[in-house]
């Protein structure tokens, strides 16, 4: 353990929340995960690879955000490429369904307090699946040598990450397995503290099943009957079955591309509406004028609030699975709808709530949705030397996903993500719960394009229904605004989901609340707990940075 310590201060001495000027580079959530990414690519590998290694140590030291029992969207560009590949391993309703997560069996009501961390909660997770997918294709290194530093990680040690320690501090009432709560709780029952060396020995032997025998050992198998066996167990059980693991397949399907800001942009397309309300918050605000505003001032922040209620309103009543039900991805993203949309919006009023609008394409018979978010999610974004990049987003979804740990992992709590009704004024809610239904997200793992045709930005967030105002801002920061990633990461935030306008507590944002107010703005302040992470090339190479307000780092060469 004393190893593990010293060798863990000096890695974290090389590591800083960002790092410019490189060939290569990673940028993740945690700076062990970075090095593992690093490791990988050290080692021969791609970005393809590096990936997957971040992901298993994120699994390991941010196990309430992400990991092996959730499930991830990937953006990957490879040389020469007109697009980027898109990757949905999105956590699926398995085959046996209620009407909604509060609708029981019987078809009696149960409250939302006993159903959002329960096994009704868990569904099936696909992040191993489609991670398995694309290094099959992608990947270079050998599958069993991409879980060597998560390994170490969760049987050496690691220090108490302050993120953690956060989440065991907020919500440590959901850590009901006693292994853990005996690694990451001391004798007085608070959370050991920050830098107190920690393990996860039962997720070390999952991951060494995963590594000796592939993606299967989760999805079949002995880690497939205690899932299984786990859900069904919870107080209030769930319907995740050994049939449906075993039967789970992720998605290859078309990205979302649209230029914003003069510049390519490709993103998640459903189920995801992360994609876009990004494009569309882009649009309108731009359309509007934002890039003449000063960058931080009050009407800067009511084109880009104004915009984001625009794109709020309609991913309740458009964005739903594809797969499963219409959604009129093309319409949304429209240029002449979103002109149409663009001037609903005054520069000197705000217009309150917005309607949803009516993109070509568009289900008559749709009604909104009333959402959940998750907040559990982490990102990550990797250029290897050969140009090769990786733009991630990965999720459990609540902190500590459904509350069920199975072999030292967290189960996700996916299916908060379901509409909380099936139906509203006699209309079918488009996210409604179904059985073989990914729940939308508002994941947004993003890629820009320089002119030709190379990615110059790779960006993406943790956050919940805030992530596209996140990846929006960041972005009008790295293309319009002059920021390199650090900066652009560290900006205050802004969002609006189509109701008070919200701004980041503790920070210079704090100092537009009654300017907004004066526009008409329901303005307050929220802690916003982001999780973005980018990449940007320039002239001389690669710089990268991890959000100041979590663990993260990039480290590049």
């Amino acid at each position: 353990m004393l190893r593990m310590i010293l060798a863990t201060s000096l890695l974290l001495a090389f590591l800083s929340p960002a790092h410019a000027g490189d060939r290569q580079m990673v940028a993740s959530a945690h700076p062990l995960a970075s090095a593992a990414g690093k490791e990988m690519l050290d080692a021969g590998g791609n970005a393809v690879d590096a990936a997957v290694a971040v992901q298993m140590v994120l699994s390991v030291v941010e196990p309430h955000a992400s990991g092996i029992g959730g499930g991830a969207l990937m953006l990957l560009w490879e040389p020469g490429a007109a697009d980027p590949l898109f990757f949905d391993g999105l956590a699926i309703q398995p085959a046996r369904a209620t009407a909604a997560l509060t609708v029981d069996v019987d078809g009696s009501r149960l409250p939302i307090d006993k159903v959002r961390f329960s096994g009704r909660a868990a569904i099936v997770p696909g992040a191993v699946a489609m991670e398995a997918m694309v290094h099959g294709a992608h990947g270079r290194l050998p599958w069993a040598r991409l879980f060597e530093p998560a390994i170490r990680a969760a049987e050496d040690g690691f220090p108490m990450p302050s993120y953690l320690h956060h989440a065991l501090t907020t919500q440590g009432r959901r850590v009901r397995d006693p292994a853990l709560r005996a690694e990451w709780f001391d004798a007085e029952g608070g959370p050991r503290a920050v830098g107190t060396p920690v393990r996860n020995l039962a997720q070390a032997a999952a991951l060494r099943r995963l590594a000796a025998e592939g993606p299967s050992a989760l999805y079949r198998g002995e880690l497939a009957r205690a899932i299984a066996a786990a859900v069904a167990a919870d107080d209030v059980p769930g319907f995740v079955t050994e049939d449906d693991l075993a039967a789970y397949r992720p998605v290859q399907r078309a990205p979302l591309c649209a230029v914003v800001l003069m510049r390519r942009l490709c993103s998640a397309p459903p189920p995801s509406y992360g994609g876009i309300a990004v494009i569309q918050i882009l649009t309108i605000a731009a359309t509007n004028g934002i890039l003449a505003q000063v960058p931080g001032s009050a009407a800067a922040a009511h084109l880009f609030l104004e915009a984001s209620r625009l794109a709020f309103a309609d991913r309740l009543v458009h964005v739903g699975d594809p797969d499963v039900v219409s959604v009129p991805t093309a319409g949304l993203v429209d240029g002449g709808y979103l002109a149409r949309r663009a001037r609903l919006v005054r520069p000197d009023a705000s217009m309150g709530k917005a309607e949803a609008g009516e993109p070509p394409g568009r289900r008559a018979d749709a009604a909104p949705s009333l959402p959940w978010d998750e907040t559990g999610t982490s990102h990550v974004a990797i250029a290897d030397r050969e140009g090769r990049v990786v733009s991630m987003t990965t999720t459990i979804g609540n902190y500590f996903g459904s509350g069920i740990a199975v072999a030292g992992f967290y189960l996700n709590g996916a299916a908060t993500n379901f509409a909380t009704l099936a139906e509203r004024d006699g209309k079918p809610t488009v996210n409604r719960m179904a059985p073989d239904k990914r729940p939308y997200t508002s994941m947004a793992p993003s890629i820009l394009f320089d002119d030709d045709g190379r990615p110059a930005i790779a960006v993406g967030a943790a956050g919940a229904a805030y992530i596209p105002s996140y990846v929006a801002l960041a972005t009008l920061g790295l293309v319009a605004w002059g920021d390199d990633p650090a900066a652009a990461l560290a900006r205050p935030h802004w969002h609006n989901a189509n109701g008070a306008s919200e701004l980041e507590a503790g920070t210079e944002a704090v100092a537009l609340i009654e300017p907004l107010r004066a526009l008409g703005h329901e303005a307050r302040t929220s802690r916003m707990q982001s999780g973005l992470a980018a990449i940007k090339r320039d002239a001389t190479g690669w710089t990268g940075a991890a959000d100041p307000r979590r663990d993260g780092a990039a480290v590049g060469d």
